[in-house]
């Protein structure tokens, strides 16, 4: 609830005539600008704003510490410098305050850079105190669920957030220099495809049908590519209605990118200029600290193989096993699932045996065919798929397939995974007939791409997880009050 001393004090401002919330403010400085240079600022003229995050002294004589994007500076205000107007807005100020301020550069006998304050502008009166432990807010709950505070509290995540729109923005860059064309498409979807994933399920009551928010962008971006549109890419938002964890958010960025007339071997070379590309781009070199160990990105990226690496350290040949073998493993393996069908018990056992060795970036290449019913077989081998995915640091960052063009081929297989969600298998998505019928008129061979935005964003941050790098990651709903407030305040 808002605090009553900042109320009267408020009220106090407007009993003045002081606009406690104006409309706009002629800021000509950030404070990095001044404390950077503080040569060139001496004795000059400034005009800061910023929020108020320290507050020291009283009466003729106050410091504070002011925040803007940049960064802090400290204002000097007193009695025989400062307009009486000024004076008496200081005197009426709480931490939190954001206010505007003019006045000459200058360093107090401590040494520390300042703005000796002559005019001062109320442009935002605080209601509620920032939290006690401010400096430095360190309760996650706080942080992901009142994501201003963190912002104010700990500037620092400030960074995570510009890497992250660095990342996107230089994805975006690379595809618009390759040729590609963004292209938006539905995220309401009549018939969900693209990822064994559960979805959201809505209803559009004008059209009296149910809608589902989309797990891919697939299958709508290869009808573009059918329509002549080589070189796609998206930049989107999808849903998928599971857990939440360090590396899953039901609501999670990728960028999906498919061009005509490559494989999965071209993508694998494209993947490697796009991510090396875009980690030098930000930090001057391939290489990075995450987690007290380097992973260096320069290409060639590691490449292992999916069923030999299985082989090798279980002595099971997963290109062969049934459902009812599939069982027998993951009872012996002790694997915790709640279906023990082929797809994922092999699915778990990678998880086991493989993914904690994935250090560097790595692409885990030739997946089950029977675990990959968008993508083609594996030339000499139709027991795999040509298939890849990404992995760095032991995440799951991207993921790739020469795309399945056959039509009748593509039939079948959806006609298997509707067999698996008639056992019970919630995550195999239903058939998409209007995409069959889409590619009966003919797909050129392609290669499409998903590529996680939020992963790699938390590894190059330096974080281990994934809402650290997400503004308003999903929170767990707070317990409400008869009068419907939350009942943690903070």
């Amino acid at each position: 609830m808002a605090d009553n001393f900042r109320l009267e004090k408020l009220e106090k401002l407007r009993a003045m005539k002081i606009n406690p919330y104006p409309y706009s403010f002629n800021r000509m400085q950030g404070a990095k600008d001044i404390t950077s240079d503080f040569a060139s600022f001496d004795g000059k003229e400034v005009r800061v704003a910023g929020r108020i995050v320290t507050k020291r002294g009283m009466g003729k004589i106050s410091f504070f510490d002011l925040l803007d994007f940049s960064g802090k500076i400290q204002l000097l205000i007193r009695e025989d410098v400062a307009k009486k107007e000024a004076m008496e807005i200081a005197g009426l100020s709480d931490v939190g305050d954001i206010i505007g301020a003019s006045g000459k550069v200058m360093k107090t006998k401590k040494g520390e850079i300042s703005v000796e304050v002559k005019d001062a502008v109320m442009l935002a009166k605080s209601l509620r105190s920032l939290p006690e432990k401010f400096h430095g807010l360190s309760d996650t709950e706080i942080r992901y669920r009142k994501r201003y505070l963190d912002l104010i509290a700990n500037p620092e995540t400030r960074n995570f957030f510009i890497v992250r729109a660095k990342m996107l923005r230089y994805v975006r860059d690379f595809l618009d220099s390759k040729g590609y064309v963004e292209f938006e498409t539905p995220v309401l979807q009549p018939t969900y495809g693209g990822a064994n994933a559960r979805p959201f399920k809505t209803r559009y009551e004008a059209l009296e049908s149910n809608m589902f928010l989309r797990v891919s962008d697939e299958l709508y971006l290869k009808r573009l590519i059918i329509g002549g549109m080589e070189k796609v890419y998206e930049v989107s938002k999808d849903f998928r209605n599971e857990d939440i964890d360090s590396t899953h958010n039901p609501e999670f960025t990728q960028v999906e990118f498919y061009e005509a007339y490559k494989d999965y071997n071209d993508f694998m070379k494209l993947t490697e200029e796009l991510l090396s590309g875009t980690v030098r781009s930000i930090f001057n070199s391939h290489k990075i600290e995450y987690q007290g160990r380097t992973i260096d990105f320069s290409p060639e990226f590691r490449r292992v193989y999916w069923v030999e690496e299985i082989r090798k350290k279980v002595g099971i040949d997963l290109a062969e096993i049934n459902d009812e073998m599939a069982a027998a493993i993951a009872r012996k393996e002790n694997l915790d699932i709640p279906i023990k069908n082929a797809y994922h018990v092999a699915d778990a056992l990678f998880d086991k045996y493989i993914k904690p060795g994935l250090w560097l970036p790595t692409f885990v290449v030739d997946f089950p065919a029977y675990m990959c019913p968008l993508a083609k077989d594996k030339r000499g081998d139709p027991r795999l798929s040509e298939r890849f995915e990404l992995f760095i640091a032991g995440r799951e960052c991207g993921n790739c397939y020469s795309e399945l063009t056959d039509p009748k081929e593509q039939r079948k297989k959806f006609e298997e995974q509707n067999a698996e969600r008639a056992k019970g298998d919630a995550d195999a998505p239903p058939s998409d007939f209007d995409f069959i019928e889409a590619i009966e008129h003919g797909m050129p061979p392609t290669a499409g791409m998903g590529l996680a935005i939020d992963r790699p964003a938390m590894i190059l941050t330096n974080n281990v997880s994934i809402k650290e790098v997400i503004a308003f990651p999903t929170v767990r709903p707070e317990e409400k009050r008869p009068d419907g407030s939350n009942k943690r305040n903070v």
